[in-house]
């Protein structure tokens, strides 16, 4: 028995040939996005379509002390941006201007502790430990409803490399 992958447009639902190129779009932003960048499979002219309908855009960060201090980030038409410069032009202006260094990045002050039921089996790039792995097997179901929910992976006993992972016992 073999197996047979079949790739769909997740934007038409068009099945794609073996032969068809098929093209990756990561959505990075969107406001039903809640857990993180998602990628989408598309063809090649629906790509077209997002570049043809792609807008002029600034991204621009207010510093103004509100929201506890954090930046808000706000997304305008580059042409509403560019009209708020009166005195000599916004392409001048940011030519100009003072240049930002970006932001260094956090070290996480705090180590996560996988070893605990509210981190056990989020993907991480470390090794297991035997109290993870313990915590995973007893409370699997408990363990995926909280990596569902966070829109993770979810544990799945019956593959080899989560089994190995987590030393599940492989039936015989």
């Amino acid at each position: 028995m073999g197996k047979k992958t079949i790739h769909v447009s997740d934007f038409s639902g068009t099945v794609l040939q073996a032969d068809d190129e098929m093209v990756r779009v990561v959505v990075l932003e969107h406001p039903d996005l809640v857990a993180g960048p998602v990628r989408l499979d598309a063809t090649p002219a629906e790509v077209e379509q997002i570049d043809d309908a792609a807008l002029d855009v600034a991204v621009v960060e207010i510093h103004d002390g509100l929201d506890g201090g954090e930046p808000r980030r706000v997304v305008l038409n580059a042409s509403e941006f560019d009209s708020m410069a009166t005195d000599v032009p916004m392409a001048q202006l940011l030519r100009t201007a003072e240049r930002v260094k970006p932001p260094k990045a956090r070290k996480s002050a705090e180590k996560i502790d996988y070893g605990t039921i509210e981190h056990a089996g989020k993907p991480h790039r470390g090794r297991v430990t035997e109290e993870e792995a313990r915590l995973v097997r007893e409370q699997l179901d408990e363990v995926n409803k909280r990596l569902a929910d966070a829109g993770l992976r979810q544990i799945d006993p019956t593959d080899p490399d989560h089994a190995t992972r987590y030393a599940f016992t492989q039936p015989a």
